[in-house]
Order: structure tokens, then sequence, then C-alpha cells
């Protein structure tokens, strides 16, 4: 039984920046990818950003450059440092994984309960 758990959400001004954190448990964490994806009101569930387990980064578009994945394998933690964030940024944001790597590019079968991430104007 793989858990996540995700933390670090909250409210924050246009500009400003948090760090989410997302524990993970019940198997072996350095050897898996992790990822995070965000959703909206509204709208469909889209892809964060992910890390695999030899360190290579992947950032979706809306992101990228303003977004950080690290990974700390001695605490089975992954992060996800956000700076520079706008409106457009607030979502719910999940936490996630998979035994295929590429799966946790968009459709991975594992899931934190996910953390508010408000982002005023």
């Amino acid at each position: 039984q793989v858990q996540l758990d995700e933390s670090g959400g909250g409210l924050v001004q246009t500009g400003g920046s948090l760090r989410l954190s997302c524990a993970a448990s019940g198997r072996t964490f350095s050897n898996y990818a992790m990822g995070w994806f965000r959703q909206a009101p509204g709208k469909e569930r889209e892809f964060v950003a992910a890390i695999r387990s030899v360190g290579n980064t992947y950032y979706g578009d809306a992101v990228k450059g303003r977004f950080t994945i690290s990974r700390d394998n001695a605490k089975n933690t992954v992060y996800l440092q956000m700076n520079s964030l706008k409106p457009d940024d607030t979502a719910v944001y999940y936490c996630a994984t998979d035994p295929i790597w590429t799966r946790v590019l968009s459709t991975p079968a594992y899931w934190g309960q996910g953390t508010q991430v408000t982002v005023s104007s």
C-alpha cells in the first residue's frame, strides 16, 4: 500500500512563494518517479512537474521557470517550490507516483489527498 501525504498549501499573494511537501510511505521511495498535478475548479487535472529516481525533472509549460521539483530520498519526501505565483496557479495540488515512471507524467496509479493553494490578486 502506497501512502502519499501532502502539506504546505495555503493562501499567498500574487508574486509570493510556497513550498509543498509530499511524504511517501509503503514502498522503496528512492526507486520511483514522483509527480505533482493540480486541479482548479471547473478545469481538468493538469500535470505540473515530475522527478525520476535518478533526478531528471519535467515541468508543465504553465510552470516552467517558476516551479522547482526536488526530492530527499533519506526523508522519503518530494518537494515543489513555487515562486512568482499567479492567481491562475490557484488549485488543489496533488502528489502522485507510479512504478512505471512514464505514467507519472500522465496517469499515475497512486495519489495523495491534495492540498489547497490559493493565490490572491
